[in-house]
């Protein structure tokens, strides 16, 4: 199998409190207040210490546990000077020690910061609004012909402010955001002008176009999730969904010396997400109809549920790196559209495999 681009990504939390006091003395944060904090690290691991092939998300994830294990019930301000998500997620991959790793940090399930693997930080932070739409252009007997609503999520990804506490920039995106809100939220999409045809595509686009006559250059990416299984992103000019599937299967790694844990039969329930990017059909306002996904990709998610990974015909190994890689070139195989695979064997921590020849792909 063809070696591809490869992230290994490992995730850990902690809980911890702080006082911000770089911030107004008006505002929450910088009052003494806690967190349930989670922290993502991704990585190449080119020169990865791992002690066997197919070990490196555990190492990371060893690694990272390890880093963060001094912050859990403690007070940040005791370790990390002005202990905001942007320093925090600098302390900690300054002491992680892994070249070019990228950090994130999450202090609330709707917002946090990622500094990516050239140093810049990016915030976000996630909106929901409760809307009804019917895609007015899809073939006849289509379930979304119908009007319908759904529970929105948007996750809007902006560049922190040069010198600003990240939690200003959040401040900063909350005003963006409020007359947004005002028109979706409690609406059907389908009478805003521009939304006539609001697929989840055409409002991530519609989306940006509104932000960013206020974010301008700072404004990354939007993501719109549609369910929790599935949405949609833009970034001003690439338009990317994606398709999450669940696999129930079994997995013993091959390298793993005698006596480790993963040497022994175990199993996941993993997360696997399918990422396709294309230009938008002009009629149906979509990159590919996600009935269309799930139908195509059928064959090789059956290949892998309810299945020991590592008795796969043409799998090497049933690591993640493995599973990821064997599963983007099985599905571009059906839908060349797919540029990217992540798979969770547990949550956050994982590995992410793109196409060859693709640009690294956005990770927000």
């Amino acid at each position: 199998m063809p070696t591809r681009p490869l992230r290994f990504i490992a995730q850990a939390g902690f809980d911890a409190a702080r006082q911000l006091h770089a911030l107004p003395s008006s505002h929450r944060a910088s009052r003494p207040h806690g967190h349930g904090f989670v922290v993502q690290v991704r990585s190449a691991l080119d020169a990865a210490p791992s002690p066997f092939a197919g070990g490196e998300v555990g190492w990371l994830q060893h690694a990272l546990a390890q880093v963060v294990a001094p912050l859990d019930h403690s007070l940040l301000n005791e370790q990390v000077e002005e202990p905001s998500d942007e320093r925090l997620a600098r302390w900690i991959g300054a002491r992680l020690g892994v070249p070019g790793a990228a950090v994130s940090v999450q202090s609330h399930p709707a917002s946090g910061v990622d500094i990516d693997e050239a140093g810049a930080a990016w915030a976000w932070r996630r909106y929901r609004f409760q809307s009804a739409h019917r895609l007015p252009n899809v073939p006849l007997g289509h379930k979304c012909g119908r009007m319908h609503g759904h529970g929105f999520e948007a996750v809007v990804h902006v560049r922190v402010g040069e010198g600003q506490p990240s939690h200003l920039t959040t401040d900063w995106l909350d005003d963006l955001w409020a007359p947004l809100h005002f028109e979706l939220n409690y609406a059907c999409l389908n009478e805003l002008p521009g939304l006539e045809n609001p697929t989840s595509e055409m409002l991530s686009r519609w989306l940006w176009q509104r932000l960013s006559a206020g974010a301008g250059a700072r404004l990354r990416a939007v993501k719109v999730y549609e369910t929790a299984s599935c949405g949609a992103l833009y970034d001003g000019a690439t338009h990317r969904i994606w398709k999450d599937f669940h696999l129930d299967s079994a997995v013993r790694l091959r390298h793993a010396p005698a006596g480790h844990p993963e040497a022994r039969l175990h199993g996941h329930t993993y997360t696997l997400r399918l990422h396709l990017s294309a230009a938008l059909d002009e009629l149906r306002g979509w990159a590919v109809d996600f009935g269309d996904v799930k139908e195509l990709f059928k064959p090789v998610f059956k290949a892998l549920d309810h299945h020991a990974l590592h008795d796969v015909p043409g799998l090497p190994d049933g690591d993640c790196a493995s599973v990821a890689q064997w599963v983007l070139s099985q599905a571009r195989e059906r839908l060349p559209q797919v540029c990217r695979v992540d798979l969770f064997e547990t949550e956050g921590c994982g590995a992410v495999a793109w196409a060859s020849g693709s640009p690294e792909p956005m990770w927000a």
